[in-house]
């Protein structure tokens, strides 16, 4: 299982996280999400077939890409 964190600073809240962790988990191989609204980061848990290309490509098509 590959697990990363990162910062997205379009979050602002609660909602963004649910947001967030909704659209992801839908990915096939994502096992888990969790972030934080006053840190602003995101952690992702995932296997095979996820990859974190299309998990930063998910993130970026709603609208909270990833910091560089």
């Amino acid at each position: 299982m590959e697990t990363k964190t990162v910062k997205i600073p379009n979050i602002s809240c609660g909602h963004c996280v649910a947001n967030i962790r909704r659209e992801l988990v839908e990915l096939e191989g994502v096992a888990s999400v969790e972030g934080s609204a006053s840190d602003r980061t995101v952690t992702v848990r995932w296997n095979a077939p996820a990859t974190w290309e299309r998990i930063a490509a998910t993130l970026d098509e709603i609208g909270y890409p990833a910091a560089a």
